[in-house]
């Protein structure tokens, strides 16, 4: 277990103009920006420098950089992930990835809020709230995912989205803010042409 500052879960604490947080937040941002100066063609660098930044990683895993974190070890990634360009994760609660994901370019997950009271606010509280991403789900590009949220297996996430509420299992849900739009069906295995070399493999 990697050594770590634990911010309080779902209640206002200081979060901005704490030094120890701070202090977290400048390590894992050094981690970051060595990250970023790879090649991004050095798989075994980049995971060897991943899992200095995050809190638990399985196999296959590739986050595309530019990649930007606050803490790192507060986030879990499972089997079998992709990201492309430019995830950012503020992860002062966990941010959890089952297997199977693909996150496209441009996508943010923030498990922070803000006090809506001006005064909380201009004092530094904040609120934390976990983030879990059931597996095999597909996050579009340019989507926001926000405190609380909870993402089921399977789902897809539209470009551009802004997740402010839990989204179930096997459904497309898009839109600012998101909203489920369908179930995704066995008709979805015929949206595409497939093929030929693909249809042994299915």
């Amino acid at each position: 277990m990697k050594n770590r500052v634990e911010a309080p879960i779902n209640c206002l604490f200081q979060g901005c103009y704490n030094p120890q947080f701070e202090e977290e937040i400048a390590k894992c941002k050094d981690k970051c920006f060595e990250y970023n100066k790879l090649n991004p063609n050095d798989r075994q660098s980049q995971r060897k420098m991943l899992e200095e930044i995050l809190g638990n990683m399985g196999k296959e895993v590739m986050i595309t950089p530019p990649f930007w974190c606050n803490y790192g070890y507060n986030i879990s990634v499972g089997d079998y992930f992709y990201s492309n360009h430019n995830m950012i994760v503020t992860d002062g609660a966990r941010v959890s990835f089952g297997d199977n994901e693909f996150v496209a370019p441009n996508c943010c997950f923030t498990t922070a809020e803000h006090a809506i009271d001006p005064q909380q606010r201009k004092a530094g509280m904040e609120i934390a709230k976990p983030i879990t991403i059931g597996n095999n789900v597909w996050i579009g590009a340019g989507s926001t995912i926000l405190a609380g949220v909870t993402i089921g297996d399977n789902s897809v996430i539209g470009a551009g989205s802004v997740v402010t509420k839990s989204i179930p299992a096997n459904v497309i849900a898009v839109g600012v803010p998101c909203k489920v739009k369908r179930e995704i069906t066995e008709e979805d295995k015929y949206r595409y042409p497939m093929h030929e070399s693909l249809k042994k493999q299915i």
